[in-house]
């Protein structure tokens, strides 16, 4: 027999949206139990940006000094490396916000910084290895979830059920949830090289030979983001890896005598990029955020960050009708409403990314004419910098939630 649990909130996931979410409600006196499947955060590989709009949410949290004493890069600019010329891309020391600059550090780090914040709250409570597996229904509402722990099956009886559980969402299949996919001509494979301590820069990107690589600095090694076809990662593994580490090398030339270290296909992560959304986020009792309700492509590094602002928004509007015990399916609409135009409009600037510059089984499109002009109209580098480091429509705390 299962054992059960009740509360207020139970949120599926335990990634950007779902720690944060649970940590806004819980700070604000929502009783709220958070299930993350793995017995860690880490993993490696997710997305380790955290943006200006995140940290300026932190600051209204007033957590923001004690979160940058974690080990992290600065990125106040992005800059391509095409063929030879580097051009920059990107600002964000414009921004008006109390950190302007992009912090590169392990998303694990920041998971366990705002799981350890919510733990001060005693009505937060964070399972750990445990799965949602279904959704507990009555007369058409959701009313909680059933899960997996390490002792066993759970039953968890909820007012609001918050699906957070990304991009292969269990709880959107439970729930009967039709997703909309966008098609995407490109996956990247994902790995690590080492890293000279004299080396630095601010390089987001290389273009040569219409290929194209993301080289992130870590500080103590690159996290390298190799773009290919979609689907064509066996190919590339029947070319063998002696031919991908050369063509590794001829695309980032800060990477040379460094592909080598690549022993074999083990240390290489595909991932298969996707764009999707739901049209419909909510059932009476169940509401979907992040990833499981618009799964973004790496570009740009704004997944978690879009994420948080979910969060944020979802806090916002939710916490006074939980807390008086008035939540109706309206307040989810808002939600989705206030969330929905930021989530699908950053896809479609993705998509066009993806389709009509970033694409490698044809020649690169009007890079060379977009280089031109952010190269000699440096005023042009301001908007892509609010877009990547505040994205549309950032969400501030509420002050109630701030009381």
């Amino acid at each position: 027999m299962a054992n059960t649990i009740n509360t207020t909130c139970c949120i599926a996931g335990g990634g950007p949206a779902g720690i944060m979410a649970g940590y806004l409600l819980a700070r604000a006196g929502v009783d709220v139990v958070v299930l993350e499947k793995h017995n860690d955060f880490f993993r490696d590989f997710r997305g380790d940006t955290i943006h200006p709009s995140t940290m300026e949410v932190m600051y209204q949290a007033g957590v923001l000094e004690e979160f940058l004493q974690i080990p992290h890069q600065r990125i106040g600019n992005l800059q391509l490396h095409a063929n030879d010329d580097i051009v920059e891309l990107a600002d964000f020391t414009h921004l008006p916000v109390h950190a302007s600059y992009i912090a590169i550090m392990p998303q694990w780090d920041f998971l366990n910084f705002i799981a350890g914040k919510a733990k001060q709250y005693k009505n937060f409570k964070l399972l750990m290895g445990t799965t949602a597996t279904g959704l507990l229904i009555q007369q058409n509402k959701v009313t909680g979830v059933t899960a997996h722990s390490p002792e066993g099956p759970i039953e968890i009886n909820a007012t609001l059920t918050i699906a957070a559980d990304g991009r292969g969402s269990t709880l959107k299949q439970a729930a009967g949830m039709p997703t909309i996919e966008t098609g995407v001509p490109i996956d990247v494979l994902w790995f690590r090289l080492p890293k000279d301590n004299a080396e630095t820069g601010h390089v987001l990107a290389y273009i040569r030979n219409n290929k194209i690589m993301i080289v992130i600095d870590r500080g103590d090694y690159y996290q390298c983001g190799f773009i290919i076809p979609k689907g064509k990662f066996a190919d590339i593994q029947q070319e063998g890896l002696a031919l991908f580490q050369k063509n590794i090398e001829s695309v980032a030339p800060v990477l040379t005598d460094k592909a080598s270290t690549l022993q074999n296909w083990d240390s290489i992560k595909l991932l298969s990029v996707q764009i999707n959304h739901l049209p419909k986020w909510y059932k009476d009792g169940l509401l979907f955020i992040g990833d499981a309700a618009h799964a973004m492509s790496p570009a740009f590094g704004v997944g978690v960050n879009i994420a948080v602002q979910d969060a944020v928004a979802t806090a916002n509007i939710l916490t006074q009708p939980l807390l008086n015990n008035k939540l109706a399916v309206s307040h989810l609409q808002q939600v989705q409403k206030r969330r929905m135009f930021p989530a699908r409009f950053t896809q479609k600037v993705q998509s066009v990314l993806h389709n009509r510059v970033v694409r490698t089984d044809k020649p690169v499109g009007n890079i060379e004419t977009i280089l031109w002009f952010f190269k000699h109209f440096p005023i042009l580098r301001r908007l892509p910098g609010r877009f990547v480091g505040m994205g549309i429509r950032p969400e501030s705390i509420s002050r109630n939630l701030l009381q």
